[in-house]
């Protein structure tokens, strides 16, 4: 490659070449040009405050790309990851590691959410009270205030043998809503402050997605002063970031939220005298309104709009009683503001969701309940993604979300990122359609940027295949579940099982698990156990056949022997029951645009990218891609996903599958 011209540029360069640093600290590290052009690129970015597009296939090494840059540079710098659990592989693992072989030592920190903190005020609410449904429950709450005196950082994820979904979770965190701050007796010794001011003082912050946008989006997280001062970004797994963003410059009511309110209320009246009589009957009045809300919109899909579910007769009575026992706690709660902390923020918490609810249900020309002017509490927000909008709801087996989210952030996103006046860096594996990365720019405001892409380095020749099934009929048949199942079975005896299937519908999934019930290879079903002691079971089997769907399309990371085939059962166009979606498709019809080729193409070429990269993770690896969908040689638009792929030789003939697993017999 050419030398590169900027100051920074040269240092990274030298960073990862064969005598420097890198290599010599970290065994096994070996240069790869990919990975010099890429973080060459970022230190551009960096130095001249660019926006750069990168996509760089698996095997480039992208983390240490940008991190190197990151450190050299010496500039504050924001790193955001799809998840919380890459935040955590890359602050405990990669970071230390270029860290360290760089000998430099900046100060960094890993920066959460406030709900992935413990909260000691809410932990102490808790204690006595008959929240718990269970004697495991009980048992996690005692180990939590046993753990609370020993941890230093008070992150939840300490606690491993805490489910993320545990219903204990919310009891022992706060939320933006319900955190009483400056008033709070225990804000001396607050782990979220702490981790805020342990942000503030680093030179790179790890974050994730969630936490950058609701910053971003004003949504009061409580680390506003933080992200502005950062002069770079990197946004990693960028392709999740508009989905995400549509959500946080949105805003959502849940029935879970609302209970929280009427129960959190109760809990105050314990410090308080007098104070039960009053606050008891509209506590439970909202609980019994929410419950019965839920009750109401049983009947509809588990999606829709806002007007779908209005048009019920029966239900929306309920969202009044809803409406009316939210304002009757508000305005119980209005002369108990003085007496406690905890009923100022219950109060605060009543009045925010009273809007929230009548914003959802259209009703504009309802004034917001009485408040003072002195309270400290400025009214709520409109949705910060202002323009077209979709209201929707979600429903959950015992719960609802109600949810206005805007059809295109790409307005607030760029005014944000030109206000920033930092470098920002978007990269992924899985960015461009067609090797052009016009969808994800529009999406993200991006009007002009440093493109790059630097695709996978493997020997695609000798180490992949790619097989699509003949005779199979069109996915839309009766007997599609039948037919593969029919023509995976040759597939899966060559590669003696060690497959990952991949699934449109779980009801494709729960046909193709039953198919599969007395074949000769251990069986691993989405759903059956925790994601991650399943795939951990999976690896360790060495012969299984793992079945999932979309939510499995990332972070299925199976090094080696024991993912050889990955099997796509159909191009993984969005479902028609989301009403997000769906409205954009419709805003984009209305614009003169075409929304198959705007908009459904290149999600479901990002989404099929990413299933394929499940295959081949390092350079020892083999396999064998399945796509099953006729429609890839059958439709004119089949020609986008496949050029979209890496260069895999293809076949249509199943012997050439058998010839590469006699070729490719597990070690």
């Amino acid at each position: 490659m050419e030398q590169p011209n900027t100051r920074l540029g040269r240092a990274v360069h030298e960073a990862l070449g064969e005598d420097a640093a890198l290599a010599r600290a970290l065994p096994g590290f070996k240069p790869r040009p990919a990975q010099q052009r890429l973080a060459v690129a970022v230190a551009d970015a960096f130095e001249r405050r660019d926006v750069l597009l990168a996509e760089a296939g698996t095997g480039t090494g992208k983390t240490y790309a940008y991190l190197v840059p990151a450190l050299l540079s010496g500039m504050k710098t924001i790193v955001s990851t799809g998840t919380r659990a890459l935040q955590d592989q890359l602050y405990l693992r990669d970071l230390p590691r270029v860290r360290d072989a760089l000998g430099i030592g900046l100060k960094t920190a890993l920066l959460k959410g406030r709900a992935n903190y413990l909260c000691r005020y809410r932990m102490e609410q808790a204690k006595g009270e008959p929240r718990f449904t269970s004697k495991e429950q009980i048992t996690q709450f005692q180990r939590v205030v046993a753990w609370s005196g020993r941890t230093r950082s008070g992150d939840m994820a300490e606690m491993e043998s805490l489910p993320e979904d545990s219903p204990l979770l919310p009891l022992v965190t706060s939320t933006a809503d319900n955190c009483l701050g400056t008033d709070c007796p225990f804000w001396s010794d607050c782990f979220v402050v702490q981790a805020r001011q342990r942000a503030q003082a680093a030179d790179l912050v790890v974050v994730n997605h969630h936490l950058l946008l609701a910053d971003l989006a004003l949504k009061q997280e409580g680390f506003g002063e933080i992200l502005p001062g950062a002069q770079a970004f990197v946004v990693d797994e960028a392709h999740q970031l508009p989905e995400l963003a549509a959500q946080f410059f949105g805003e959502g009511l849940g029935a879970r939220p609302l209970v929280e309110l009427a129960r959190d209320a109760l809990s105050e009246c314990k410090d308080v005298s007098g104070a039960l009589a009053s606050v008891q009957e509209p506590a439970r009045a909202l609980e019994q309104a929410t419950r019965a809300l839920r009750a109401a919109m049983d009947n509809l899909p588990v999606r829709g709009t806002a007007w779908r579910a209005l048009d019920e007769a029966d239900i929306e009575p309920a969202f009044h009683a809803l409406t009316q026992s939210l304002q009757t706690l508000h305005d119980v709660l209005v002369p108990l503001r003085e007496a406690a902390p905890g009923f100022d923020a219950c109060h605060a918490r009543a009045r925010e969701q009273l809007g929230r609810l009548r914003r959802w249900l259209g009703d504009a020309a309802t004034p917001e309940p009485e408040f003072d002017a002195d309270d400290g509490h400025a009214a709520p927000d409109a949705a910060a993604g202002s323009g077209l909008e979709v209201h929707w709801y979600e429903l959950t087996p015992r719960g609802f979300r109600l949810q206005r989210t805007p059809l295109d952030v790409s307005a607030p996103l760029r005014a944000h990122r030109d206000a920033s006046h930092a470098a920002w860096v978007f990269t992924s594996a899985t960015l461009a359609v067609a090797g052009r990365f016009d969808h994800v720019a529009q999406r993200l405001g991006i009007i002009e940027a440093r493109e790059l892409i630097e695709p996978s380095p493997f020997d695609w020749d000798t180490q992949a295949l790619c097989y699509l099934p003949r005779g199979l009929p069109e996915p839309a048949s009766r007997d599609y579940g039948t037919a593969l199942i029919d023509a995976l079975m040759p597939v899966l005896d060559a590669s003696g099982g060690r497959a990952f299937l991949l699934f449109a519908s779980h009801r494709a999934l729960r046909e193709a698990a039953e198919a599969l019930r007395e074949a000769p290879w251990p069986l691993f079903v989405q759903g059956t156990e925790p994601r991650h002691v399943l795939l951990q079971r999976f690896r360790d089997s060495g012969n299984g056949v793992l079945l999932g769907t979309a939510s499995f399309r990332e972070g299925v990371d199976v090094a080696g022997d024991a993912l050889s085939v990955v099997v796509i059962d159909k191009l993984p166009f969005a479902a028609p029951d989301d009403p997000v979606f769906e409205a954009r498709l419709d805003a984009i019809r209305c614009a003169g645009g075409n929304p198959f080729r705007d908009e459904q193409l290149p999600q479901a070429v990002i989404a099929l990218k990413q299933g394929a990269g499940r295959l081949i993770r390092t350079e020892t690896d083999r396999g064998v891609l399945v796509l099953c969908d006729p429609r890839l040689l059958g439709k004119t638009y089949g020609r986008t996903f496949l050029d979209s792929l890496p260069p895999l030789p293809k076949t249509r003939d199943v012997n050439d599958v058998r010839a590469f697993f006699a070729d490719n017999r597990p070690k």
